[in-house]
């Protein structure tokens, strides 16, 4: 397996140095140093202690994991929330919304039960963390991303399976068999009734003909989704334990570089499923490669789900 890209000196110091407690602590002390009216004895120390501090840091390897972690889910991601993505969220949220009340109850209760869970997972995993002193916060914004791709690609899979449900449903299987049937019997009728020499010529011949293959072809569509829909349901199986796996693993690892491995493994692993809803796009009216809006942050009480 290739090396995984190091996020670069520069990026540990600025972390380093940015960490909420070192600025607020950094600070403080230049500000107390000013009033003491000892500036040039205390600026001196406060900068020796301050590069110490860095020094030190910057060269854990578990803090260079971390930051390497965030620095490749922030490549993953599109880098770091602009102005622009943030004037976005509402619209974001809005997607998630219409998705959700498109749905039936039951996929629609059936996704914010897996949500609920990915919810208080992260909420065990952010106590345990609590205790481990991970104050990066790297393996949060890690965690995240991948679980938000994992729980909208599910959000996605729900509605196609509503979509083939529906198609299905219509399509009447059935009656299209039984048209066919007909028709072939048709068919054959009248061949026995034209000769060889006249069928090439004989409308009713080429209409009966005609028929058969578009009903085959309907027949080939309902067959096809039958198939899309037997790989969507065990998708959506899948997803829903892998989501689930992701947040145990936070629980259970202390480790933010080798969760980052785990992670990104798991949210390769849906190209397939990704590819497969491009394909029921006429059906969805949704586009697999659609912005993953964030989905863990969002308001999904019931009162904005299903009003």
């Amino acid at each position: 397996m290739a090396e995984p890209k190091k996020a670069g000196l520069w990026r540990y110091l600025t972390e380093a140095f940015l960490f909420k407690w070192n600025t607020l602590i950094f600070g403080g002390a230049v500000v107390a140093g000013v009033l003491s009216g000892h500036a040039d004895v205390a600026m001196p120390l406060i900068a020796a202690a301050e590069l110490t501090y860095l020094a030190g840091l910057t060269t854990l390897p578990r803090f260079q994991g971390a930051i390497d972690a965030k620095a490749h889910a922030e490549e993953r991601g599109g880098g770091k929330t602009t102005a622009a993505q943030a004037a976005n969220q509402p619209a974001a949220r809005d997607r998630i919304l219409d998705v959700l009340k498109s749905l039936s109850e039951d996929r629609r209760a059936r996704f914010l039960r897996l949500r609920a869970r990915c919810v208080e997972m992260s909420r065990i995993a952010n106590a345990v963390r609590g205790d481990t002193n991970d104050q990066s916060g790297a393996a949060t914004e890690l965690r995240q991303p991948a679980l938000d791709r994992l729980l909208w690609v599910y959000l996605k899979l729900l509605l196609s399976d509503q979509a083939i449900a529906r198609f299905l449903q219509a399509a009447d299987q059935k009656a299209i068999e039984q048209t066919l049937a007909d028709l072939q019997g048709r068919l054959a009728k009248r061949e026995a009734t034209v000769p060889q020499a006249d069928r090439e010529a004989d409308r009713i011949l080429r209409s009966l003909q005609d028929s058969i293959a578009t009903a085959q072809v309907r027949k080939e569509n309902v067959e096809k989704s039958k198939g899309n829909q037997e790989f969507v349901q065990t998708e959506l199986d899948r997803l829903e334990n892998k989501s689930q796996a992701v947040t145990e693993m936070a629980v259970g690892s202390s480790d933010p570089d080798e969760m980052s491995s785990k992670i990104d493994a798991i949210a390769d692993g849906i190209s397939q499923t990704e590819q497969t809803i491009r394909d029921l796009q006429s059906l969805t009216g949704m586009a697999a490669d659609q912005e993953t809006p964030s989905i863990l942050d969002t308001d999904l009480t019931p009162q904005r789900v299903v009003q």
